[in-house]
């Protein structure tokens, strides 16, 4: 809502505006009472011969530029456009989202309706449940985990079995609905740049790739000191800090020593975003159906 002088000044400028363009229009449109056989003149003449003459507008095409005007006029008394004056028929934009989302959602209630009771094998089994979530899944996360859910440098793989937090379905739509934060810390003060290549040895032997034993004998007792908390005595991860499991051969950022390394000395962070407030709950649902089925659960 305008203060009184802004509303008066948007109303003075609009107005002010739309008649003196109808005042430019008749002023410029030449003598009125010339007849069209007539030609009038600026009074400009160069070369002696060469006039610069004034011929008016056609009538039909002065009446086009009236007819725009007068729309104006008309259009400010209905819709809102004079300061604090909303229009005869009240109309907003808010209202008007909020219409089309009241419509779109009664729309869309008869497709998703059938599939609010259906359980997670049920949803998997659909055909239609299924491209619903494809679609849904290249909206909202092919950007991050690919077209193809394969993931790329972290971004986790979400075709295959291996799961950061959980892969069942209670964790998936967890991880939708409220999004993770995964903090890998960085390690190298803690460690030291011997312990930091001790420890790269050590994980490299873990996923089965060759290290050298001595370093890797070593690594691993600084391992047990410093990683233990989040990996685990083994090495296989904990699905409730998101720590990934470091005995296969699956890597969200790349299995080399530099890589490793890299991790080790400056620690890595992802984010998931929480979806709870940008799809429905049965949009999520769907999501969570899709993930599952395409990861082969």
């Amino acid at each position: 809502m305008l203060n009184s002088f802004w509303n008066w000044f948007v109303i003075i400028i609009t107005v002010g505006s739309i008649l003196a363009c109808w005042w430019l229009l008749h002023w410029t449109k030449g003598v009125s009472d010339r007849s069209e056989d007539e030609v009038g003149s600026t009074g400009h003449v160069w070369d002696d011969d060469l006039k610069e003459l004034n011929t008016p507008l056609p009538r039909w095409w002065l009446h086009l530029f009236n007819i725009t005007i007068i729309f104006a006029l008309i259009y400010l008394v209905i819709f809102p456009g004079l300061g604090n004056f909303a229009g005869i028929k009240n109309w907003t934009q808010v209202d008007q989202y909020k219409a089309e989302i009241a419509s779109a959602t009664a729309a869309q209630e008869s497709v998703f309706g059938r599939f609010r009771d259906m359980d997670l094998e049920a949803l998997m089994a659909d055909q239609e449940a299924m491209e619903i979530g494809a679609r849904l899944f290249g909206n909202n996360c092919a950007m991050c985990h690919g077209s193809d859910g394969r993931g790329a440098k972290g971004f986790p793989n979400l075709a295959d079995g291996d799961w950061l937090w959980g892969g069942s379905h209670e964790q998936v739509m967890h991880t939708i609905n409220k999004g993770r934060i995964a903090a890998m810390p960085a390690l190298g003060a803690a460690l030291g740049e011997d312990g930091v290549r001790e420890v790269v040895a050590y994980v490299q032997q873990l996923s089965g790739q060759k290290a050298d034993p001595e370093m890797a004998s070593a690594g691993q007792a600084r391992f047990q000191m410093v990683c233990m908390a989040c990996h685990g005595v083994d090495g296989k991860g904990n699905q409730a800090l998101g720590a990934p499991n470091l005995t296969d051969d699956i890597w969200l950022y790349g299995s080399n020593p530099a890589e490793i390394e890299y991790g080790i000395l400056n620690g890595r962070n992802g984010l998931m975003p929480a979806f709870e407030n940008t799809l429905s709950e049965d949009r999520r649902n769907l999501l969570a159906a899709y993930v599952k089925n395409m990861s082969g659960s």
